[in-house]
């Protein structure tokens, strides 16, 4: 079992314990697609496939937010922004803003990039560096202001 799964659980135990519903509603949420991924593909997930559920839980969050702000539903934002804390902190430490213009700037000097053409090649590079420390729409669109 990956350390990320082994601690989601742990959490549920806790907050089971505590009677906190919000953080166990939420936690078992995060549970729930771990498993539920688990089953649909006949493996055990490791750490980096874990993360990766989690990213895009955060990402569909974060688009429900903006959703829900867009038609006024300030009741539903609240729901979202609470599970969104909780998910948070399973995801590593982000880099600030400083240090991902440093790691764009750097990839581009190593990978000579010099064109739109080179964005793929880029992205590749960043996404494996910087998985899960870093939103990638903010890296894709550092790329692009930098290559054209």
């Amino acid at each position: 079992m990956s350390n990320l799964k082994a601690r989601i659980i742990e959490d549920m135990k806790t907050a089971m314990k505590a009677k906190d519903k919000g953080t166990l509603k939420a936690v078992r949420m995060v549970l729930g697609a771990v498993k539920q991924r688990e089953v649909d593909e006949r493996i055990e997930l490791d750490d980096t496939q874990v993360l990766t559920v989690i990213q895009k839980m955060v990402k569909q969050r974060k688009d429900s937010i903006s959703q829900f702000k867009d038609a006024g539903r300030d009741d539903l934002v609240e729901v979202e922004e609470a599970e969104l804390v909780i998910i948070n902190t399973y995801m590593p430490e982000q880099l600030s803003e400083a240090e991902v213009v440093a790691a764009v700037d750097k990839a581009i000097a190593d990978s000579d990039a010099s064109s739109m053409q080179d964005m793929g090649k880029l992205m590749g590079l960043l996404k494996a560096q910087l998985n899960g420390k870093a939103d990638m729409s903010t890296i894709s669109g550092l790329i692009r202001s930098k290559l054209s």
